[in-house]
Protein backbone atom coordinates (compact mmCIF):
# COMPACT_ATOMS: atom_id res chain seq x y z
CA UNK A 1 0.00 0.00 0.00
CA UNK A 2 3.05 2.67 1.05
CA UNK A 3 3.94 1.95 -2.82
CA UNK A 4 0.53 2.31 -3.94
CA UNK A 5 0.61 5.53 -2.38
CA UNK A 6 3.90 6.74 -3.78
CA UNK A 7 2.87 6.50 -6.92
CA UNK A 8 0.06 8.32 -7.08
CA UNK A 9 1.85 11.12 -5.08
CA UNK A 10 5.66 10.96 -6.73
CA UNK A 11 3.79 11.13 -10.23
CA UNK A 12 3.08 14.68 -11.15
CA UNK A 13 0.03 13.57 -13.19
CA UNK A 14 -1.65 11.29 -10.47
CA UNK A 15 -1.14 14.71 -8.26
CA UNK A 16 -2.40 16.71 -10.62
CA UNK A 17 -5.29 14.56 -10.93
CA UNK A 18 -6.30 14.20 -6.94
CA UNK A 19 -5.93 17.94 -6.57
CA UNK A 20 -8.36 18.83 -9.72
CA UNK A 21 -10.73 15.81 -8.09
CA UNK A 22 -10.20 17.80 -4.63
CA UNK A 23 -11.29 20.92 -5.85
CA UNK A 24 -13.31 19.96 -8.33
CA UNK A 25 -15.60 17.55 -5.32
CA UNK A 26 -15.87 20.80 -3.07
CA UNK A 27 -16.92 23.19 -5.71
CA UNK A 28 -19.72 20.95 -6.68
CA UNK A 29 -20.62 20.02 -2.99
CA UNK A 30 -20.46 23.52 -2.09
CA UNK A 31 -22.88 24.90 -4.99
CA UNK A 32 -25.20 22.04 -4.00
CA UNK A 33 -25.54 23.35 -0.71
CA UNK A 34 -26.11 26.75 -1.79
CA UNK A 35 -28.89 25.44 -3.98
CA UNK A 36 -30.32 23.56 -1.35
CA UNK A 37 -30.25 26.58 1.23
CA UNK A 38 -32.38 28.33 -1.56
CA UNK A 39 -29.49 30.40 -2.84
CA UNK A 40 -30.75 31.28 -6.52
CA UNK A 41 -27.60 31.78 -8.99
CA UNK A 42 -29.36 32.01 -12.40
CA UNK A 43 -28.97 29.37 -15.51
CA UNK A 44 -24.47 29.39 -14.71
CA UNK A 45 -24.67 28.22 -11.71
CA UNK A 46 -26.28 25.21 -12.54
CA UNK A 47 -24.10 24.87 -15.65
CA UNK A 48 -21.07 25.53 -13.34
CA UNK A 49 -22.23 22.80 -10.76
CA UNK A 50 -23.51 20.00 -12.90
CA UNK A 51 -22.11 20.41 -16.08
CA UNK A 52 -18.62 22.18 -15.98
CA UNK A 53 -16.98 21.33 -12.38
CA UNK A 54 -18.60 17.08 -13.02
CA UNK A 55 -16.94 16.91 -16.25
CA UNK A 56 -13.58 18.76 -14.84
CA UNK A 57 -13.70 16.50 -12.11
CA UNK A 58 -13.85 13.29 -14.26
CA UNK A 59 -10.85 14.74 -16.22
CA UNK A 60 -8.66 14.65 -12.46
CA UNK A 61 -10.01 11.13 -12.35
CA UNK A 62 -8.98 9.73 -15.29
CA UNK A 63 -5.53 11.77 -14.68
CA UNK A 64 -4.92 9.26 -11.65
CA UNK A 65 -4.60 6.31 -13.00
CA UNK A 66 -2.43 7.16 -15.99
CA UNK A 67 -0.02 8.77 -13.69
CA UNK A 68 0.34 5.52 -11.37
CA UNK A 69 0.83 3.50 -14.49
CA UNK A 70 3.61 5.97 -15.58
CA UNK A 71 5.33 5.63 -12.52
CA UNK A 72 4.68 2.08 -12.70
CA UNK A 73 6.78 2.08 -16.05
CA UNK A 74 9.60 3.91 -14.51
CA UNK A 75 9.81 1.78 -11.61
CA UNK A 76 9.99 -1.21 -13.84
CA UNK A 77 13.18 0.60 -15.89
CA UNK A 78 14.31 0.83 -12.53
CA UNK A 79 13.92 -2.77 -11.54
CA UNK A 80 11.63 -2.00 -8.14
CA UNK A 81 8.93 -4.07 -9.81
CA UNK A 82 4.88 -2.73 -10.28
CA UNK A 83 3.93 -0.56 -7.31
CA UNK A 84 0.06 -1.85 -7.19
CA UNK A 85 -0.89 -2.52 -3.65
CA UNK A 86 -1.09 -6.01 -2.37
CA UNK A 87 -4.68 -5.86 -0.56
CA UNK A 88 -4.20 -8.30 3.05
CA UNK A 89 -7.30 -7.20 5.10
CA UNK A 90 -6.50 -8.98 7.98
CA UNK A 91 -3.93 -6.33 8.69
CA UNK A 92 -6.17 -3.44 9.88
CA UNK A 93 -4.16 -0.32 8.53
CA UNK A 94 -5.02 -1.53 5.20
CA UNK A 95 -8.77 -2.57 5.87
CA UNK A 96 -8.78 1.13 7.35
CA UNK A 97 -7.37 2.62 3.82
CA UNK A 98 -9.59 -0.06 1.90
CA UNK A 99 -12.87 1.39 3.74
CA UNK A 100 -11.65 5.10 3.07
CA UNK A 101 -11.00 3.96 -0.88
CA UNK A 102 -14.24 2.03 -1.08
CA UNK A 103 -16.58 5.25 0.91
CA UNK A 104 -15.07 7.90 -1.69
CA UNK A 105 -15.37 6.19 -4.73
CA UNK A 106 -19.00 5.82 -3.02
CA UNK A 107 -19.24 9.62 -3.08
CA UNK A 108 -17.27 9.95 -6.65
CA UNK A 109 -20.85 7.75 -7.62
CA UNK A 110 -23.32 10.25 -5.55
CA UNK A 111 -21.40 13.35 -6.97
CA UNK A 112 -21.66 12.10 -11.25
CA UNK A 113 -25.51 10.58 -10.07
CA UNK A 114 -26.39 13.82 -8.77
CA UNK A 115 -24.56 15.88 -11.13
CA UNK A 116 -26.18 14.02 -14.14
CA UNK A 117 -29.68 13.62 -13.08
CA UNK A 118 -29.33 17.74 -12.13
CA UNK A 119 -27.29 18.53 -15.31
CA UNK A 120 -30.16 17.11 -17.41
CA UNK A 121 -32.59 19.14 -15.57
CA UNK A 122 -30.83 22.32 -16.10
CA UNK A 123 -30.18 21.60 -19.21
CA UNK A 124 -34.12 21.02 -19.69
CA UNK A 125 -35.06 24.54 -17.74
CA UNK A 126 -36.26 27.61 -19.54
CA UNK A 127 -33.46 29.81 -18.14
CA UNK A 128 -30.68 27.27 -20.03
CA UNK A 129 -32.76 27.58 -23.11
CA UNK A 130 -33.10 31.22 -23.40
CA UNK A 131 -30.33 32.89 -21.21
CA UNK A 132 -27.13 30.90 -21.03
CA UNK A 133 -26.73 32.19 -24.76
CA UNK A 134 -28.05 35.42 -24.09
CA UNK A 135 -26.94 37.50 -27.15
CA UNK A 136 -28.23 34.74 -29.69
CA UNK A 137 -31.29 33.67 -28.30
CA UNK A 138 -32.57 37.07 -26.66
CA UNK A 139 -34.85 37.95 -29.09
CA UNK A 140 -36.61 34.44 -28.78
CA UNK A 141 -36.55 34.15 -25.12
CA UNK A 142 -37.98 38.15 -25.18
CA UNK A 143 -40.39 36.86 -27.21
CA UNK A 144 -41.12 33.21 -25.26
CA UNK A 145 -41.47 35.35 -22.01
CA UNK A 146 -44.55 37.34 -23.37
CA UNK A 147 -46.39 34.51 -25.26
CA UNK A 148 -49.61 31.96 -24.76
CA UNK A 149 -47.11 29.46 -23.83
CA UNK A 150 -45.19 31.08 -21.43
CA UNK A 151 -45.75 28.55 -18.93
CA UNK A 152 -44.95 25.89 -20.94
CA UNK A 153 -41.17 24.85 -20.77
CA UNK A 154 -39.31 25.27 -23.48
CA UNK A 155 -38.46 21.20 -24.18
CA UNK A 156 -41.61 20.36 -24.06
CA UNK A 157 -42.08 22.11 -27.21
CA UNK A 158 -39.01 21.55 -28.79
CA UNK A 159 -38.17 17.81 -27.38
CA UNK A 160 -40.88 16.11 -26.34
CA UNK A 161 -41.12 12.97 -24.77
CA UNK A 162 -38.81 9.99 -25.70
CA UNK A 163 -34.88 9.32 -25.66
CA UNK A 164 -34.56 9.44 -29.10
CA UNK A 165 -35.30 13.06 -29.77
CA UNK A 166 -33.70 14.01 -26.39
CA UNK A 167 -30.47 12.63 -27.75
CA UNK A 168 -30.97 14.70 -30.90
CA UNK A 169 -31.25 17.53 -29.45
CA UNK A 170 -28.41 17.45 -27.42
CA UNK A 171 -25.85 16.61 -30.66
CA UNK A 172 -27.87 19.77 -32.02
CA UNK A 173 -26.65 22.01 -28.97
CA UNK A 174 -23.25 20.27 -28.97
CA UNK A 175 -22.95 22.26 -32.75
CA UNK A 176 -24.79 25.20 -31.51
CA UNK A 177 -22.75 25.34 -28.48
CA UNK A 178 -19.89 25.32 -31.32
CA UNK A 179 -21.56 28.28 -33.01
CA UNK A 180 -21.45 30.31 -30.47
CA UNK A 181 -17.91 29.95 -29.36
CA UNK A 182 -16.76 30.44 -32.92
CA UNK A 183 -19.11 33.20 -33.65
CA UNK A 184 -20.71 30.87 -36.80
CA UNK A 185 -24.38 31.24 -35.71
CA UNK A 186 -26.60 33.36 -38.60
CA UNK A 187 -28.13 36.54 -37.79
CA UNK A 188 -30.91 36.37 -37.66
CA UNK A 189 -31.67 32.74 -36.68
CA UNK A 190 -33.09 31.18 -40.09
CA UNK A 191 -36.74 29.98 -40.23
CA UNK A 192 -38.98 27.90 -40.44
CA UNK A 193 -36.41 24.93 -38.31
CA UNK A 194 -36.74 22.01 -40.86
CA UNK A 195 -35.71 19.62 -38.37
CA UNK A 196 -37.98 20.32 -36.01
CA UNK A 197 -40.34 17.40 -34.18
CA UNK A 198 -43.43 16.82 -36.17
CA UNK A 199 -46.57 18.78 -34.21
CA UNK A 200 -48.29 15.59 -33.76
CA UNK A 201 -45.73 14.52 -31.28
CA UNK A 202 -45.79 17.79 -29.61
CA UNK A 203 -48.54 20.39 -30.13
CA UNK A 204 -51.20 17.65 -29.94
CA UNK A 205 -49.89 16.42 -26.63
CA UNK A 206 -52.44 19.02 -25.74
CA UNK A 207 -54.36 20.49 -28.68
CA UNK A 208 -56.02 17.97 -30.35
CA UNK A 209 -57.48 17.92 -33.85
CA UNK A 210 -60.24 15.43 -33.23
CA UNK A 211 -61.96 18.43 -30.70
CA UNK A 212 -64.91 20.33 -32.10
CA UNK A 213 -64.17 24.02 -31.35
CA UNK A 214 -67.04 25.60 -33.58
CA UNK A 215 -67.56 29.59 -34.26
CA UNK A 216 -65.28 31.82 -32.00
CA UNK A 217 -66.05 35.43 -31.83
CA UNK A 218 -62.99 37.66 -32.01
CA UNK A 219 -62.61 41.13 -31.21
CA UNK A 220 -60.23 43.37 -32.65
CA UNK A 221 -59.18 46.55 -31.07
CA UNK A 222 -57.39 49.14 -33.29
CA UNK A 223 -57.08 53.11 -33.57
CA UNK A 224 -57.03 55.78 -35.09
CA UNK A 225 -54.53 57.90 -36.66
CA UNK A 226 -56.67 61.38 -35.73
CA UNK A 227 -55.93 63.46 -32.49
CA UNK A 228 -58.19 61.76 -30.17
CA UNK A 229 -56.86 57.84 -31.07
CA UNK A 230 -60.29 56.88 -31.81
CA UNK A 231 -60.79 53.45 -30.59
CA UNK A 232 -62.23 51.30 -33.42
CA UNK A 233 -63.20 47.91 -33.22
CA UNK A 234 -63.71 44.67 -35.89
CA UNK A 235 -65.56 41.83 -34.94
CA UNK A 236 -65.22 38.67 -36.64
CA UNK A 237 -66.88 35.27 -35.95
CA UNK A 238 -64.34 32.73 -37.10
CA UNK A 239 -65.35 29.09 -38.58
CA UNK A 240 -62.60 27.35 -36.48
CA UNK A 241 -65.19 24.09 -36.47
CA UNK A 242 -63.45 20.78 -36.13
CA UNK A 243 -64.35 17.30 -36.09
CA UNK A 244 -67.97 16.47 -35.96
CA UNK A 245 -69.85 13.24 -36.07
CA UNK A 246 -68.21 12.16 -39.12
CA UNK A 247 -66.99 14.86 -40.72
CA UNK A 248 -65.02 18.15 -40.10
CA UNK A 249 -66.14 21.99 -40.42
CA UNK A 250 -64.03 25.07 -40.57
CA UNK A 251 -60.49 25.84 -40.42
CA UNK A 252 -59.28 22.81 -38.54
CA UNK A 253 -60.70 21.06 -41.62
CA UNK A 254 -57.31 20.92 -42.37
CA UNK A 255 -56.04 18.59 -39.68
CA UNK A 256 -58.68 16.06 -39.29
CA UNK A 257 -57.64 12.73 -39.15
CA UNK A 258 -58.53 11.44 -43.06
CA UNK A 259 -57.32 14.48 -44.68
CA UNK A 260 -53.75 14.53 -45.32
CA UNK A 261 -52.46 17.76 -47.10
CA UNK A 262 -49.01 17.48 -48.93
CA UNK A 263 -47.17 20.68 -50.19
CA UNK A 264 -44.08 21.56 -52.24
CA UNK A 265 -42.81 24.93 -51.56
CA UNK A 266 -38.74 26.93 -50.83
CA UNK A 267 -37.32 27.22 -47.97
CA UNK A 268 -38.99 29.00 -46.57
CA UNK A 269 -42.24 27.63 -47.30
CA UNK A 270 -43.61 31.30 -48.24
CA UNK A 271 -43.97 30.50 -51.90
CA UNK A 272 -46.21 26.83 -52.22
CA UNK A 273 -45.65 25.60 -55.51
CA UNK A 274 -48.07 22.24 -55.78
CA UNK A 275 -50.57 21.36 -53.12
CA UNK A 276 -51.28 17.73 -53.24
CA UNK A 277 -54.98 17.21 -50.86
CA UNK A 278 -56.22 13.37 -49.92
CA UNK A 279 -59.96 13.14 -48.14
CA UNK A 280 -60.56 9.95 -47.54
CA UNK A 281 -60.02 8.18 -51.06
CA UNK A 282 -60.38 11.96 -53.06
CA UNK A 283 -57.26 12.63 -54.35
CA UNK A 284 -56.36 16.21 -55.67
CA UNK A 285 -53.45 18.17 -56.98
CA UNK A 286 -53.56 21.89 -57.20
CA UNK A 287 -50.61 23.78 -59.56
CA UNK A 288 -49.38 27.45 -58.59
CA UNK A 289 -49.64 30.00 -61.01
CA UNK A 290 -45.55 30.08 -60.88
CA UNK A 291 -45.43 26.71 -62.24
CA UNK A 292 -46.38 28.42 -65.66
CA UNK A 293 -43.36 31.01 -65.64
CA UNK A 294 -40.52 30.51 -67.62
CA UNK A 295 -37.49 29.37 -65.72
CA UNK A 296 -39.61 27.73 -62.71
CA UNK A 297 -37.68 24.63 -63.30
CA UNK A 298 -34.35 25.91 -62.51
CA UNK A 299 -35.82 26.50 -58.95
CA UNK A 300 -37.46 23.61 -58.70
CA UNK A 301 -34.27 21.54 -57.32
CA UNK A 302 -34.52 23.92 -54.47
CA UNK A 303 -38.08 23.29 -53.34
CA UNK A 304 -39.54 20.39 -50.86
CA UNK A 305 -42.60 18.64 -49.66
CA UNK A 306 -43.93 18.69 -46.81
CA UNK A 307 -46.91 17.21 -45.38
CA UNK A 308 -49.34 19.98 -43.16
CA UNK A 309 -49.47 20.05 -40.02
CA UNK A 310 -50.55 22.48 -37.01
CA UNK A 311 -47.20 24.82 -37.52
CA UNK A 312 -47.90 25.78 -40.72
CA UNK A 313 -50.03 27.75 -40.27
CA UNK A 314 -49.86 28.29 -36.41
CA UNK A 315 -45.99 28.74 -37.21
CA UNK A 316 -45.29 31.08 -34.40
CA UNK A 317 -47.47 29.85 -31.52
CA UNK A 318 -44.89 30.79 -29.04
CA UNK A 319 -41.82 33.32 -30.08
CA UNK A 320 -44.16 36.02 -31.55
CA UNK A 321 -42.93 39.22 -33.00
CA UNK A 322 -45.61 41.85 -33.26
CA UNK A 323 -45.94 45.17 -35.68
CA UNK A 324 -45.50 48.75 -34.86
CA UNK A 325 -49.74 48.96 -35.39
CA UNK A 326 -50.50 46.29 -33.35
CA UNK A 327 -48.48 46.68 -30.40
CA UNK A 328 -49.53 50.46 -30.56
CA UNK A 329 -52.91 49.18 -30.54
CA UNK A 330 -52.66 46.66 -27.81
CA UNK A 331 -50.69 49.11 -25.43
CA UNK A 332 -53.93 51.97 -25.89
CA UNK A 333 -56.52 49.23 -25.54
CA UNK A 334 -54.96 47.79 -22.64
CA UNK A 335 -54.32 51.71 -20.60
CA UNK A 336 -50.50 51.00 -20.62
CA UNK A 337 -49.87 54.03 -22.70
CA UNK A 338 -51.96 57.28 -22.35
CA UNK A 339 -54.05 58.96 -25.13
CA UNK A 340 -51.96 61.72 -25.79
CA UNK A 341 -52.69 63.50 -28.87
CA UNK A 342 -51.97 61.61 -32.05
CA UNK A 343 -49.50 59.17 -30.13
CA UNK A 344 -50.60 56.30 -32.54
CA UNK A 345 -49.34 58.04 -35.41
CA UNK A 346 -46.16 59.45 -33.74
CA UNK A 347 -45.49 56.08 -31.43
CA UNK A 348 -45.29 53.82 -35.13
CA UNK A 349 -43.13 56.42 -36.56
CA UNK A 350 -40.76 56.69 -34.04
CA UNK A 351 -40.71 52.82 -33.75
CA UNK A 352 -40.21 52.66 -37.79
CA UNK A 353 -36.69 54.03 -37.53
CA UNK A 354 -33.72 52.25 -37.94
CA UNK A 355 -31.25 52.10 -34.53
CA UNK A 356 -27.93 50.65 -34.04
CA UNK A 357 -29.01 49.16 -30.31
CA UNK A 358 -31.84 49.29 -28.18
CA UNK A 359 -29.99 52.04 -26.24
CA UNK A 360 -30.03 54.30 -29.16
CA UNK A 361 -33.77 53.03 -29.66
CA UNK A 362 -34.75 54.04 -26.20
CA UNK A 363 -33.22 57.65 -26.98
CA UNK A 364 -34.11 58.09 -30.12
CA UNK A 365 -37.87 57.26 -29.01
CA UNK A 366 -38.08 59.09 -26.31
CA UNK A 367 -36.91 62.45 -28.10
CA UNK A 368 -38.92 61.94 -31.38
CA UNK A 369 -42.15 61.54 -28.56
CA UNK A 370 -40.62 64.31 -26.42
CA UNK A 371 -39.79 66.55 -29.56
CA UNK A 372 -43.15 66.10 -31.14
CA UNK A 373 -44.97 67.40 -27.89
CA UNK A 374 -42.44 70.18 -27.20
CA UNK A 375 -43.21 71.69 -30.85
CA UNK A 376 -46.46 70.90 -31.36
CA UNK A 377 -48.46 70.85 -27.59
CA UNK A 378 -45.76 72.55 -25.28
CA UNK A 379 -48.90 73.27 -22.77
CA UNK A 380 -48.98 69.94 -22.69
CA UNK A 381 -45.09 69.41 -22.76
CA UNK A 382 -45.02 72.36 -19.53
CA UNK A 383 -47.80 70.35 -17.71
CA UNK A 384 -47.13 66.97 -18.12
CA UNK A 385 -43.26 66.35 -18.52
CA UNK A 386 -43.18 63.40 -16.62
CA UNK A 387 -46.41 61.70 -18.62
CA UNK A 388 -44.74 62.36 -22.19
CA UNK A 389 -41.16 61.20 -20.93
CA UNK A 390 -42.97 57.98 -19.30
CA UNK A 391 -45.01 57.58 -22.67
CA UNK A 392 -41.57 57.67 -24.58
CA UNK A 393 -40.13 55.09 -22.16
CA UNK A 394 -43.20 52.81 -22.92
CA UNK A 395 -42.98 53.42 -26.38
CA UNK A 396 -39.21 52.13 -26.56
CA UNK A 397 -39.82 49.22 -24.44
CA UNK A 398 -42.41 47.90 -27.30
CA UNK A 399 -39.78 48.19 -29.49
CA UNK A 400 -37.14 46.29 -27.58
CA UNK A 401 -39.88 43.63 -27.60
CA UNK A 402 -39.49 42.92 -31.02
CA UNK A 403 -36.48 44.63 -32.54
CA UNK A 404 -33.20 43.41 -32.03
CA UNK A 405 -30.04 45.48 -33.96
CA UNK A 406 -27.25 43.00 -32.69
CA UNK A 407 -29.02 39.67 -34.50
CA UNK A 408 -30.28 41.85 -37.56
CA UNK A 409 -33.89 41.18 -36.49
CA UNK A 410 -36.33 43.72 -37.22
CA UNK A 411 -39.85 44.72 -37.91
CA UNK A 412 -41.01 41.98 -40.79
CA UNK A 413 -38.37 39.24 -39.97
CA UNK A 414 -40.41 36.37 -38.76
CA UNK A 415 -44.10 36.79 -40.57
CA UNK A 416 -47.04 34.96 -39.32
CA UNK A 417 -48.75 32.97 -41.20
CA UNK A 418 -51.84 33.47 -38.78
CA UNK A 419 -54.69 34.92 -41.06
CA UNK A 420 -53.39 37.12 -43.95
CA UNK A 421 -52.92 41.10 -42.09
CA UNK A 422 -49.17 40.94 -41.81
CA UNK A 423 -47.86 38.28 -43.96
CA UNK A 424 -49.80 36.29 -47.17
CA UNK A 425 -50.12 33.34 -44.37
CA UNK A 426 -53.56 31.63 -45.76
CA UNK A 427 -53.20 33.10 -49.17
CA UNK A 428 -50.18 31.25 -50.05
CA UNK A 429 -52.65 28.27 -50.77
CA UNK A 430 -55.55 29.95 -50.62
CA UNK A 431 -55.29 32.24 -53.47
CA UNK A 432 -57.81 31.30 -56.16
CA UNK A 433 -54.99 30.43 -58.63
CA UNK A 434 -53.53 27.27 -57.52
CA UNK A 435 -55.98 24.98 -59.31
CA UNK A 436 -56.63 20.81 -60.85
CA UNK A 437 -55.78 20.55 -64.22
CA UNK A 438 -60.37 20.59 -64.38
CA UNK A 439 -59.96 24.04 -63.60
CA UNK A 440 -60.86 23.90 -59.52
CA UNK A 441 -58.86 26.31 -57.81
CA UNK A 442 -58.29 26.71 -53.89
CA UNK A 443 -60.90 29.36 -52.85
CA UNK A 444 -60.00 32.53 -51.16
CA UNK A 445 -63.61 33.22 -50.39
CA UNK A 446 -63.57 35.03 -46.79
CA UNK A 447 -66.94 33.24 -46.12
CA UNK A 448 -64.95 30.14 -45.38
CA UNK A 449 -63.29 30.93 -42.50
CA UNK A 450 -64.82 34.07 -41.07
CA UNK A 451 -67.97 36.37 -41.36
CA UNK A 452 -66.96 40.24 -40.81
CA UNK A 453 -69.35 41.54 -38.20
CA UNK A 454 -67.94 44.96 -38.09
CA UNK A 455 -65.09 46.52 -39.92
CA UNK A 456 -62.93 49.34 -37.80
CA UNK A 457 -66.34 51.01 -36.16
CA UNK A 458 -66.44 53.03 -33.00
CA UNK A 459 -69.17 51.45 -31.70
CA UNK A 460 -70.45 47.92 -33.31
CA UNK A 461 -74.24 47.50 -32.83
CA UNK A 462 -73.16 43.62 -32.78
CA UNK A 463 -71.43 43.78 -29.86
CA UNK A 464 -74.65 46.13 -28.19
CA UNK A 465 -76.63 43.59 -29.29
CA UNK A 466 -74.39 40.59 -27.50
CA UNK A 467 -73.73 43.06 -24.59
CA UNK A 468 -70.46 41.96 -24.99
Amino acid sequence: MRNFVLALTRNPISMVGAAIVTFSSAIVFTLFLLEVVGFEGGPYIGILAYLIFPAVLAIGLILIPIGIRRENRHAAQRGEGPLFPVIDLNHGRTRRIVLTVVALSVVNVIIFATATYKGVEVMESNEFCGTACHSVMQPEHTAYVRSPHARVKCVECHIGAGADWFAKSKLSGAWQVISVTFNLYSRPIGTPVHDLRPARETCEECHWPTRFVGNKLRVIDRHADDEANTPLKTVLLLRVGGQRADDSHGIHWHVDPDVEIRYRSDPSRENIYDVEMRHRETTKTFLSPLQAEEGWEEEAGELEWRTMDCVDCHNRPTHIYSTPEREVDAALAAGHLPSLPYLRREAIAAMGEDYDSHEAARAGIRERIEGFYRESYPEMMASQPDVVAGTGDRVAELYTFNVFPAMNVTWGTYPDHIGHEVSTGCYRCHDDEHATADGETISQDCQVCHSVLAWDEEDPEVLDTLEF
